[in-house]
């Protein structure tokens, strides 16, 4: 399945690292409009000001939980049908829960280009909302592929932010 690169992509972390992390994923598998927020009532708000085509958010989150942001989209009319991606620890209890709330795929730490592309592709599979509309391109050139980045599935999400690459 091919990815649109000008759908806009939400990333909710309240620490900064994960999101850093997830947004220069995103870049490199091509997305162009990614918004980044640090708390899951901003993210509400954020979401009903813009549709988004997919939501990313750590599960582990403050003072709004993962779980508690995740029932609040399912739970609206407008935003219930947005694929939800959600990366946390690997434990049993954070996967079923976050099911239970209905998210599309949980992640778990630590991740690559690769393993976040596929879980994308993954959510969409799934999908019974019609796509959100393209957005126009924020640059003329096209975003760099995948593919053509060498290092791309070199980049590993170990999450830890160590401040180097």
């Amino acid at each position: 399945m091919a990815l649109d690169p000008f759908m806009p992509v939400l990333v909710v972390d309240d620490h900064g690292a994960t999101g850093q992390i997830v947004h220069s994923l995103l870049r490199l598998l091509g997305f162009v409009d990614i918004d980044d927020i640090n708390s899951g009532a901003e993210a509400l708000t954020k979401m009903r000001l813009k549709r988004y085509g997919l939501v990313i958010s750590e599960w582990h989150l403050e003072p709004m939980t993962g779980d508690e942001l995740l029932r609040e989209v399912r739970s609206d009319p407008g935003l219930k049908l947005t694929p939800f991606i959600v990366i946390g620890e690997p434990s049993p209890e954070n996967v079923i829960a976050a099911k239970k709330a209905g998210a599309s795929i949980y992640i778990v730490k630590p991740f690559d280009a690769q393993t976040l592309k596929a879980k994308i592709e993954a959510a969409f599979a799934t999908r019974r909302a019609p796509l959100p509309d393209r957005q126009q391109a924020l640059s003329t050139t096209a975003p760099p592929q995948l593919s053509e980045i060498p290092d791309a599935t070199a980049k590993r999400f170990s999450g830890r932010f160590t401040g180097s690459s």
